[in-house]
């Protein structure tokens, strides 16, 4: 079978770290050409993964190359204009999170994969997580009964990503810590509830720590930091999620604020068991012949990388061997939701989105 020939457009730390490690561990794709406005990116990248073509314009990539993917890890302004770009060129693009910076620039991504009839799909590993999959499946054999709240969320004690640079600059990235790692954990939470259909959302947002000098988490390595850049978005979100068939979920988010450590975290509350997952560890919380039991699975460290599950999860769809995980669609309905809650953390008011 001839390989599925990529055109990847952006190479910073994103692609560097997690993309191209998931693109090169699998057998049925080549990397034959990378593009990046830094030009030096590129080329960097170029050199580690032996690809003879780099470009500074990603347009003339699409125009000079014969591809069948686009893979984008661009900063998060981009991504609607490169995704659109691609499948309009009949290529079928994986994105990395978030979908778009606005749900109209979601919406028009989602309207391009139709007209196509390509693929698109956009980043969603923490899915892809041994603990997610298997939460998955104990969910669905209804081992959890009716999920009908929860809260999630992503802190950090100090981890803003290139302060100055463009996470923090919202004309880039569209906001702080809610777009940056809202999107993860919301789109798992709502997964793990079935997809309920959110109707109202209120929420609120702080920035207090803007001339932080101290970064302790390592995720603050993405971005570049920039002296005197721009700084005008939130360090911190905090919201809830009101769904069409009465589930709610509590949501919070920071990059930076004083509390004791970094925690990834997801809490569900269903009507014959709940479940906990803070960062790697994940806890059952059930009854069992009428005692209250806390069961703790174990996990192997075998399974491959989240990122690399989702991209080989593309590719596998890409060759119609598996269904979407995730669709446009619902990409449209996460950027809602996100948008939603900036708009009630500056309007002090809920907000309805049916």
């Amino acid at each position: 079978m001839n390989k599925l020939r990529v055109g990847i457009v952006g190479a910073g730390k994103i692609f560097a770290g997690s993309h191209a490690p998931a693109w090169l561990s699998s057998p049925h794709v080549e990397i034959v050409a990378i593009s990046d406005t830094h030009l030096p990116n590129a080329e960097e990248q170029a050199n580690k993964l032996g690809v003879s073509r780099v470009y500074r314009d990603y347009k003339d990539m699409l125009e000079q190359e014969t591809l069948d993917v686009v893979g984008v890890s661009t900063p998060n302004i981009y991504h609607s204009e490169v995704s659109i770009a691609a499948l309009e060129r009949g290529l079928h693009v994986f994105c990395e999170k978030p979908d778009a910076v606005s749900p109209e620039e979601a919406q028009k991504m989602a309207d391009a994969a139709k007209r196509s009839g390509k693929l698109l799909m956009v980043m969603r590993n923490n899915r892809f997580t041994p603990q997610a999959k298997f939460l998955k499946r104990y969910i669905e054999s209804g081992a959890m009964g009716e999920i009908y709240t929860g809260r999630t969320g992503w802190i950090r004690r100090r981890g803003i990503p290139g302060r100055g640079g463009w996470f923090t600059t919202k004309a880039m990235s569209g906001g702080g810590p809610l777009i940056d790692l809202g999107v993860h954990m919301i789109d798992v939470a709502i997964w793990m509830m079935g997809n309920p259909r959110p109707v109202a959302v209120s929420g609120a947002a702080y920035t207090k720590f803007a001339d932080a000098k101290v970064q302790i988490s390592a995720d603050s390595r993405f971005g570049t930091t920039q002296d005197g850049g721009v700084f005008d978005v939130e360090d911190l979100a905090t919201g809830f999620i009101r769904f069409d068939n009465g589930a709610s979920l509590q949501i919070e988010f920071s990059w930076a604020s004083n509390v004791e450590d970094d925690l990834k975290f997801m809490e569900l509350r269903g009507t014959k068991a709940g479940c906990s997952l803070k960062n790697a560890e994940l806890k059952l919380i059930t009854e069992i012949e009428g005692v209250l039991c806390d069961i703790s699975p174990r996990f192997g460290g075998s399974e491959v990388r989240p990122h690399a599950s989702n991209i080989h999860h593309f590719i596998a769809c890409v060759l119609r061997e598996e269904e979407p995980i995730n669709t446009p669609e619902s990409g449209v309905d996460m950027i809602r939701i996100l948008s939603a809650i900036y708009e009630s953390a500056e309007s002090g008011r809920e907000v309805r989105l049916d």
